[in-house]
């Protein structure tokens, strides 16, 4: 139920702009990219989005929405957005670059560079390495138990002695490098290891060794004032607004913010990689290395690689509380976008159908009309309700809001379609509300998948 998939000289711009395509390659024309964006946003898919090309003749983009409210400045190519998990292939670019200087090899224990005090678990004799992490197969979890003080910049306050407390007591489930699992907390600990290991800052690091030789100056971590005031503003996946999210030592799993001019720069050097380290650190990071799922999907240095229809896709998606994002290319071809959304919304089958026309869009529900309730009204309905014995659903109001959060699952504003019948925008699914004669909801039905599940009240909710 309510499922959903869940951070240089001018003369060397100028050679950058200029790097060739490796084969004439057109998107899709402007007013179909801008059909496509204006549908997903008035749909309620997403509040605004930025889409951008890179072709023969240069850079294109494609913005539906504004930075914040009302009056706000129309989002283009130069509006900062969080990109999520994307920053995990500036990671991973980062530790090809130091492989490519001599300064670490991918099958170095990622035990070499982190205290004498933790112990990295290890299976069978089999240590993790620095290509475990990158290839996301290093064994350890999407995340640790996070308990943060501030639920939503969930991030912030998980340190090095927390991360460092993890491994200590982490139990791996399989060897490292047998299978591919997702792991933020992996590409956090592989970002950590390499400033350990250059005695550098993380953000540092990727801004003097990839950034700047790419000239993508509007790419950061620590935003200036400058880059502050060209933010826009993220919303949740009710389209709620939610505040920007803060690294500490995971950083290197989602913490940068970009725009879509920038992220052209990098689809430009990936397509068509510079001489240099930077280019070098390119054609590494993007060879594929291990399996990962499904069986049309592999895994090089951070970047997920899909064969279909003849193409090699290389990607990344991203989200984080408020933004989602989209990076890929084909180099055969020269294809390539990036979709930056100021909503936590999925976009990714936008930027996968401009890559290959055979992928399907999603088609969002049309916009429906909403009532108002009164809060009196709402407020009747608060409790938690059992559809089955280990599913819950939780009902809160704030305000004139109601919500829903169903056992381990996010929290969904829903929308009145009359008064005890509310729907969800993030997929289709209803929820009703029947009441007794005082108006006060005794039971709860899931509407969704043409099936409908009451779910009593609990007692003392």
């Amino acid at each position: 139920m309510f499922t959903r998939r869940p951070l240089l000289p001018s003369l060397l711009l100028l050679l950058l702009a200029a790097l060739p395509l490796a084969a004439q390659w057109q998107a899709l024309p402007s007013d179909s990219l801008r059909a496509i964006l204006t549908t997903r946003v008035e749909r309620g898919g997403a509040t605004g989005i930025v889409l951008g090309v890179q072709e023969r003749g240069g850079p294109r983009v494609v913005a539906v929405g504004r930075r914040g409210g009302p009056g706000s400045a129309p989002l283009d190519g130069q509006a900062v957005l969080e990109i999520g998990s994307v920053s995990k292939v500036f990671t991973t670019l980062l530790l090809a670059e130091m492989v490519g200087r001599g300064e670490v090899a991918l099958e170095d224990p990622v035990q070499r560079y982190l205290p004498a005090s933790v112990k990295v678990p290890e299976r069978n004799g089999r240590v993790i390495t620095l290509l475990d992490l990158a290839t996301a197969t290093s064994g350890l979890p999407r995340l640790p138990a996070l308990e943060p003080a501030d639920p939503t910049n969930p991030y912030l306050d998980y340190h090095a002695e927390q991360l460092y407390a993890f491994l200590n007591g982490y139990t791996l489930p399989r060897d490292p490098g047998a299978s591919y699992e997702y792991s933020n907390l992996g590409m956090g600990l592989l970002g950590h290891a390499l400033e350990r290991r250059a005695g550098k800052p993380y953000e540092a690091l990727v801004t003097e060794r990839l950034l700047e030789p790419l000239g993508m100056r509007d790419t950061r971590i620590t935003l200036t004032a400058p880059l502050a005031a060209r933010l826009a503003q993220g919303h949740d996946v009710s389209l709620e607004p939610v505040r920007t999210w803060e690294f500490n030592v995971l950083a290197g799993a989602g913490a940068w913010r970009s725009t879509v001019n920038d992220m052209l720069r990098l689809l430009a050097a990936c397509v068509s990689p510079p001489a240099g380290r930077v280019g070098d650190a390119i054609r590494l990071a993007i060879e594929p290395r291990r399996p990962a799922v499904p069986p049309n999907l592999s895994i090089g240095l951070g970047w997920h690689v899909l064969e279909r229809n003849g193409k090699r896709i290389v990607w990344h998606n991203g989200q984080t509380g408020g933004y989602h994002s989209f990076a890929g290319f084909e180099a055969a071809s020269g294809a390539n976008v990036v979709v930056l959304s100021a909503s936590a919304a999925d976009i990714d089958d936008i930027g996968l159908h401009v890559l290959d026309g055979s992928v399907q869009l999603r088609h969002p529900a049309p916009a429906r009309p909403e009532v108002a309730v009164p809060e009196a009204t709402l407020r009747k309905y608060v409790g938690r309700y059992e559809l089955a014995p280990t599913f819950v659903v939780e009902v809160t109001a704030e305000g004139e809001k109601l919500f829903v959060q169903a056992t381990n699952q996010p929290r969904f504003r829903v929308y009145a379609a009359s008064a005890t019948r509310f729907f969800l925008k993030v997929v289709e699914a209803e929820v009703e509300f029947l009441t007794d004669s005082a108006g006060t909801a005794t039971t709860l039905v899931l509407h969704q998948g043409g099936r409908s599940t009451p779910g009593a009240r609990l007692p003392g909710s």
